[in-house]
């Protein structure tokens, strides 16, 4: 929710039980997750208010989530590119290009077997 700009800074985080609820979690696992983002500065606990975010905590998110991908999911996502021989520019047209003159030739649609006659 940080992440995806719908908790901006200073915004407080919602209720561990309404966020147990809504996802089916139990509330222990949802005050571990919450805990997490203290250690990690991203909220504040602000006594008998509840816990709020930090300023920056979108940014180090961000940074974070960015390592994640060029590290873990890009590799998987390049070596699929290279295999397929995808160019540039059918990635960045969303792949609404037509293939490759290489590519394999559709195969023909198989004819109706012939009708028996009763």
């Amino acid at each position: 929710m940080i992440l995806d700009g719908i908790l901006k800074e200073g915004d407080p985080l919602p209720s561990v039980r309404s966020v147990a609820a809504e996802y089916r979690l139990n509330p222990l696992t949802v005050l571990k997750g919450y805990q997490l983002l203290v250690d990690e500065g991203l909220v504040e606990t602000r006594r008998g208010r509840g816990m709020f975010v930090n300023g920056g905590a979108r940014g180090l998110l961000l940074q974070g989530e960015r390592q994640r991908f060029l590290g873990e999911e890009w590799p998987r996502v390049q070596a699929t590119i290279q295999r397929l021989g995808l160019k540039a520019k059918e990635l960045l047209d969303g792949g609404s290009g037509t293939p490759p003159s290489d590519a394999a030739e559709p195969l023909p649609a198989k004819p109706n077997p012939p009708k028996e006659k009763r």
